[in-house]
């Protein structure tokens, strides 16, 4: 299976994908733009949403987001991906439902990093898109080595009459949110942090795979899924919802290697509470709500499933006390 950061876009919420050698339809142009990597579309994010908005009524238009695919880290170092907080589908309906649901897609390469500053503001985002008004984060740099910053793109749009809002940073419970900030939660196995700068709970995408059947035979029958190669989610035991045909479940999940097994490929096990339905080739999400363990080798199956009863309780402990979450 494809990792979910390699699928392509699908039709709907709706991409725009910039080709820099033909214009886009007037019917297009004109929006106050929200610039951005938007990885993970985190509260800092939604604030760049409400900015955008504010102004974009303000000027009697509509408000849209720019952003890049790949994330440019990937281009500059492909031995190192960036782990992805948001594969570009999901991060177009998060976009979507922060307000931005036209989305402006430039597809990126050296080509593009090379372009300078100062082209990429009058030939893109003016000319060609004709952007009514500008925001961007304190921090967005952009254009030949990184040479474009926030208080060029105020100076430099000044002449054009462009109006330009730098977003300062965006502190929730006393730290700025950042996509960083995000990820080192997860790698540490903090999901419960990293949907409080999320503003809800991380979650991942994929089809139900065969495995192994293992969980069956020991009374915990799970539904398997292959995470992208980029995902550095700590392994480990987590109270989890999962997405089945727009419904959210309650269950526990084991993300890692299983060491009382085989120690092979990591991949996603998830034990759905009270579900009884067909999974296998279903698409569904699963929200990673609670830290339970790390992973564990156990010596007999005894063991094990009696720290998997203990997790399950555990689970269903911390999923009582979250709230629903919306379809």
């Amino acid at each position: 299976m494809s990792s979910p950061a390699d699928a392509p876009l699908s039709p709907e919420p709706a991409a725009v994908v910039l080709d820099l050698d033909k214009p886009i339809p007037d019917a297009l142009r004109g929006a106050v733009l929200a610039l951005g990597n938007f990885d993970g579309v985190h509260r800092g994010h939604a604030e760049l949403a409400r900015v955008a908005g504010a102004m974009a009524r303000d000027l009697g238009t509509r408000p849209a987001a720019f952003t890049f695919e790949p994330h440019p880290r990937s281009v500059f170092r492909p031995d190192q991906p960036v782990f992805r907080l948001t594969p570009p589908q999901i991060k177009l309906e998060l976009l979507a439902e922060a307000g931005l649901g036209q989305v402006f897609v430039l597809p990126f390469d050296r080509d593009i990093a090379a372009i300078p500053a100062e082209h990429f503001i009058d030939d893109l985002l003016i000319r060609q898109l004709g952007a009514a008004g500008l925001v961007c984060g304190y921090d967005f740099h952009f254009g030949k080595g990184r040479t474009g910053s926030p208080e060029m793109l105020q100076a430099h749009c000044l002449a054009a009459a462009v109006p330009v809002s730098v977003v300062p940073p965006f502190a929730w419970q006393g730290e700025a949110v950042s996509s960083t900030l995000i990820r080192t939660a997860l790698e540490e196995g903090d999901a419960a942090r990293a949907a409080d700068f999320l503003g809800r709970p991380w979650f991942v995408r994929g089809l139900v795979a065969h495995g192994d059947k293992r969980g069956r035979e020991l009374g915990y029958p799970t539904a398997n899924m292959q995470l992208a190669r980029d995902c550095r989610l700590r392994h480990g035991i987590y109270a989890v919802r999962m997405k089945i045909e727009g419904v959210w479940h309650d269950g526990v999940a084991s993300f890692g290697r299983r060491p009382t097994f085989d120690d092979g490929a990591p991949r996603l096990e998830t034990f759905v509470f009270d579900f009884s339905g067909d999974l296998y080739g279903k698409r569904v999400d699963v929200a990673f709500v609670g830290w339970l363990r790390g992973e564990a080798r156990f010596d007999t199956l005894e063991a094990l499933i009696a720290q998997m009863d203990a997790d399950s309780t555990r689970a269903r402990d911390i999923l009582t006390k979250t709230p629903p979450f919306l379809p």
